[in-house]
């Protein structure tokens, strides 16, 4: 029976660094007393979706397991190439536009990510595809912050679009347009006259309406600011909102009907046109929801897609779930509906998750580590809390392939407790050969879990005596690495301020006593909520430091000291693109000797690099770094979305 040792921690004094947080390297899980395997140059990335299989707990593949995940999708439908079927965009972060091109047919669509920025183009918080100057190319308007419209005119053809700024998007006084930033607003020539008309959403639940001054014109007259008298007031305390409007003929008739998507409403409200002809629209009826998909009931705030997807004669309806007034957290993965048409009378739900990639919910941070001790890496994920439980959870991918060909397959959950913003960091703490665990917590420090069990078969038993209290503890993000070459475990502390702790082991590999050290990482300088990880980045034989932030992308700080002594320098010219929140873990998962990176997300997925040396690729990464994701915070939704009770 093992007798528990005490991990030890001392307060040296305040430590006064920056905004850096760090995830585990924990190769096997042992102590970490040589650099793992280099390659013979500094290694580059290359982004991708499907590198290997990644299995769900059924044993069904993910289509594209390293998307990233979806926390709030804005998705459009449109034949950018003009091949005669749908490609699909998605928004998912402020000012940025994935692209995932058709390679199916129309009848049978396959989407393959191309790229999270499409032609770097800054979108702020919405984007609409539509042909705006009437020549039969698709022009693509979105948010110019703040609050106002900007138009990308495609200077391109039909089958490879070009879209260059044209400024700001004007009305026949020459004035900018105004649109709550928040809302997304449709365009659709609704009367037939062949001049696009464009319908606003304000936050009053009311609808302002807008047409061009001719047809293929760029500026818009106003025509009135509550469209046919709709004002509409969400379920809770008469209230409403934020809202995404899209215009579609659901009904078969020949003319459009009005979607709307509010903050405060569970599913999508119709409002049908009952105008005797096209020309003469009237939306003088109450709106209902969505009809023939059931009770379907979402957190709200939902983006209406209604599009004939299929290509077989009728209405289909796709939906992201943007999360409102009814508890965003139990929508942070099922959150991008399909309903097919399959009667005149009935959608049937195909799926919640349209793009079929991991999604655990929201801010996951990976760690690696040979659970089952079978000689290669499994993984294991925590994150901010669970859609379906108020407590964060760490989710176990055990590998069943080999070093070389990892097959990762999801497996139980392990509840260890109930806490938010979980951060797993593995390493053997006792010497007794088997990974122990560091959990990093949202505001109840660093939990200690022992392994009680062994390399094969491990069993997870909290020591009370070893958790850890950083000074003014929020988010801990943990690593364990032996940085000072002496055959024991150091730790490393990243936290909700961006701040790097920096814990020396001055005791043992079988009684650690970690120390605060406040020098070694005084001139690390990076953003909020950082989340670092420890490898030999530049091949030199020393660990390097890599820092993952709130707002994307990921900082180098090269070692130039030695083994012994390390001293972090920021290399600007190795620093790495990953999305919001990224949470970075570097290690050898294909078997070829270069350093593959695996991130969290703040949406909650992962995505995955494969690390190749400079002469292998001229593009090292795909992904630019984005910004801050769509309306951050539940907090910042509602303070823009709540209007008055009535």
């Amino acid at each position: 029976m093992k007798t528990p040792r005490p991990l030890r921690t001392t307060k040296e004094r305040p430590l006064g660094v920056t905004r850096s947080t760090l995830v585990a390297l924990a190769g096997l899980g042992l102590a970490l007393s040589a650099a793992p395997p280099q390659p013979p140059s500094p290694t580059v990335f290359q982004r991708a979706i499907a590198p290997f299989v990644v299995q769900k707990e059924n044993g069904q593949p993910y289509a594209l397991p390293f998307l990233g995940g979806f926390d709030v999708p804005r998705p459009q439908f449109v034949d950018i190439d003009a091949d005669g079927d749908y490609d699909l965009f998605v928004q998912e972060y402020s000012t940025a536009l994935e692209f995932f091109e058709n390679t199916g047919s129309a009848k049978a669509p396959k989407y393959e990510w191309r790229t999270d920025r499409y032609q770097n183009l800054e979108i702020g918080e919405w984007y609409r595809f539509v042909d705006l100057d009437g020549d039969g190319d698709v022009d693509l308007l979105c948010e110019l912050p703040f609050s106002h419209v900007r138009v990308y005119r495609n200077v391109g053809t039909r089958t490879a679009a070009r879209f260059e700024d044209a400024g700001a998007l004007k009305d026949t006084d020459d004035q900018e347009i105004f649109v709550d930033r928040q809302n997304i607003p449709a365009f659709v020539d609704l009367d037939c006259d062949k001049r696009l008309d464009m319908f606003v959403g304000r936050v009053e639940g009311t609808v302002a309406r807008y047409e061009a001054e001719r047809p293929g014109g760029e500026r818009l007259a106003f025509i009135q600011e509550q469209f046919e008298g709709i004002e509409i007031i969400g379920r809770i305390g008469l209230r409403h909102g934020a809202n995404a409007l899209a215009f579609a003929d659901f009904d078969g008739d020949g003319d459009q009907d009005l979607f709307w998507g509010d903050f405060f409403e569970p599913g999508v409200l119709l409002i049908e046109n009952i105008g005797k002809t096209c020309s003469t629209p009237s939306f003088q009826v109450d709106p209902v929801q969505l009809p023939y998909a059931g009770s379907t009931r979402t957190s709200g705030y939902n983006a209406p897609v209604p599009v004939d997807l299929d290509f077989d004669g009728d209405l289909d309806f796709l939906m992201g779930v943007l999360g409102g007034a009814f508890n965003p957290v139990a929508t942070a993965a099922d959150n991008f509906y399909h309903w097919e048409r399959t009667a005149k009378d009935h959608l049937e739900l195909r799926t919640k998750r349209f793009l079929d990639g991991i999604d655990l919910g929201s801010e996951t941070i990976p760690a690696l580590v040979d659970l089952d001790g079978d000689g290669d890496l499994d993984l294991v994920v925590g994150n901010k809390v669970d859609p379906s439980n108020d407590a964060g959870r760490l989710i176990v991918f055990t590998n069943t392939g080999t070093a070389a060909a990892p097959v990762f397959r999801q497996a139980e959950p392990l509840k260890l407790t109930d806490a938010f913003h979980l951060a797993p960091a593995f390493g053997d703490l006792d010497g007794d050969g088997d990974p122990d665990m560091l959990l990093g917590t949202w505001n109840r420090d660093i939990l200690f879990f022992r392994n009680a069990g062994t390399r094969t078969q491990p069993r997870w038993v909290q020591d009370d005596a070893g958790t850890i209290r950083p000074p003014r503890a929020s988010n801990s993000t943990p690593v364990l690495a032996d940085i000072d070459g002496d055959r024991d475990l150091d730790l490393f502390v990243g936290q909700a301020n961006g701040s790097v702790l920096f814990y020396r082991n001055t005791g043992t590999p079988k009684a650690p006593r970690f120390e605060l050290i406040v020098d070694l990482l005084a001139e690390v300088r990076t953003g909020r909520r950082s989340a670092p990880t420890l490898a030999d980045i530049d091949a030199d034989g020393r660990l390097d430091l890599i820092i993952g932030h709130e707002g994307g992308g990921a900082t180098v700080y090269r070692n130039v000291g030695t083994k012994a002594v390390p001293k972090f320098v920021e290399s600007k010219d190795l620093a790495l693109s990953l999305p919001a929140g990224a949470s970075p873990a570097l290690a050898d998962l294909d078997g070829d000797g270069k350093l593959d990176l695996l991130s969290g997300t703040l949406s909650g997925g992962l995505v995955f690099y494969r690390g190749q040396t400079g002469s292998d690729t001229s593009q090292p990464s795909q992904l630019g770094v984005h910004r801050p994701r769509l309306i951050d915070l539940l907090f910042e939704r509602i303070a823009f979305a709540i209007g008055a009770p009535r």
